[in-house]
């Protein structure tokens, strides 16, 4: 039996620049924020796999989740913008969002004006073919 071709996928594009641990913890965000602000999660997917022993590895998406590499914030940004106008569902994770309190990065990135922001990364769940033209100039992350 040959799996059904999926016309979904979850990307995200992480700014290389970006310390790896703070990397980390910005994709964690990013990712928990877009299964929880997406209209249709059963649209992503999610399955528990099942090991021969029956052990339930729960809530996995049978879509591709892909990691790329960008080469600065500056690249995330205007990434970030054409996948709003796409419609494409994003989340993204800035510089303004780390150290202190949640209520004081919410503070900080609030008084910051878009285009100070320094990008961590952006994740995004959508159509293949809208999100593959968008993203297809970065490299896979090594």
């Amino acid at each position: 039996m040959q799996p059904e071709e999926l016309e979904n996928k979850f990307v995200a594009v992480l700014n290389k620049k970006i310390p790896i641990g703070s990397l980390m913890n910005a994709l964690g965000h990013m990712a928990a924020g877009l299964v929880g602000s997406y209209p249709n999660i059963p649209k992503m997917r999610f399955d528990s796999y099942f090991d021969q022993n029956g052990n339930d590895h729960k809530s996995i998406s049978d879509h591709p989740f892909i990691i790329l590499s960008a080469d600065n914030s500056n690249q995330l940004r205007m990434l970030r913008q054409s996948l709003t106008e796409s419609g494409v569902h994003i989340v993204d994770f800035t510089s303004t969002m780390t150290v202190g309190s949640y209520a004081e990065q919410k503070e900080r990135t609030k008084n910051t004006p878009e285009e100070q922001l320094e990008y961590y990364g952006i994740c995004m769940f959508g159509k293949n073919n809208i999100i593959n033209p968008l993203t297809k100039k970065f490299s896979l992350w090594r």
